[in-house]
């Protein structure tokens, strides 16, 4: 399956992003294969940087030293997919600034609650960063009337065990982007989700 074949967003309402930075991942998928899926915030600015652009993208070699914290020994997006893990982003459109505000958050909810359900035998889902954590909250909280993740800061609730239905869900930090580099407890603590993560493989 070609996700973005699957989902499109035709009008571009938002105001607080850059359409021509609008981005979803374009290759063959069997999504029957994928256990985990890991979403991050937004795309880069430049789609160059972006997980699966040609290449060594900044945001995968980020994302690749946050496996390889967690003790997976790999060294390229298809060694992730190959794992079982999908990498998308909560938001398709690069950001124009730090904050996503919340109707951009809820527009583009609807994309990301259409990529979700592509997955059919996932079993891990890791939100990576506040803005996956509150759009799938109210994705889940629209589907069920309730939200899988509670309120709080990250680093507070992430070690406790949280489902929607059988699949467990993990609140974490963004692994792509600059600060992931630079903020070395962060650093420790996605290494340790993802290892949480990848024994339910």
């Amino acid at each position: 399956m070609i996700i973005s074949e699957r989902i499109r967003c035709y009008d571009f309402p938002c105001s607080d992003i850059d359409k021509n930075g609008y981005i979803v991942p374009s290759l063959e998928i069997d999504v029957k294969k994928i256990k985990i899926l890991m979403v991050t915030e937004a795309p880069p600015s430049n789609k160059s940087d972006y997980f699966y652009a040609d290449g060594n993208p900044f945001y995968l070699q980020t994302t690749l030293q946050a496996f390889n914290d967690a003790g997976a020994d790999i060294s390229s997006m298809q060694a992730i997919l190959n794992l079982g893990v999908y990498l998308t982003t909560a938001i398709k459109c690069a950001k124009t600034q730090y904050a996503v505000s919340p109707t951009t958050m809820q527009y583009c909810s609807r994309l990301l609650e259409e990529e979700v359900a592509l997955f059919p035998d996932v079993r891990a889902i890791m939100l990576m960063g506040d803005v996956a954590i509150k759009m799938m909250n109210a994705i889940w909280k629209k589907q069920t009337g309730k939200r899988v993740i509670p309120a709080g800061s990250t680093y507070k609730i992430r070690g406790q065990a949280h489902y929607f239905r059988t699949v467990r869900v993990f609140p974490s930090y963004t692994p792509a982007g600059k600060n992931f580099l630079i903020e070395k407890s962060k650093r420790m603590m996605v290494a340790s989700d993802i290892r949480e993560a990848l024994k339910l493989l």
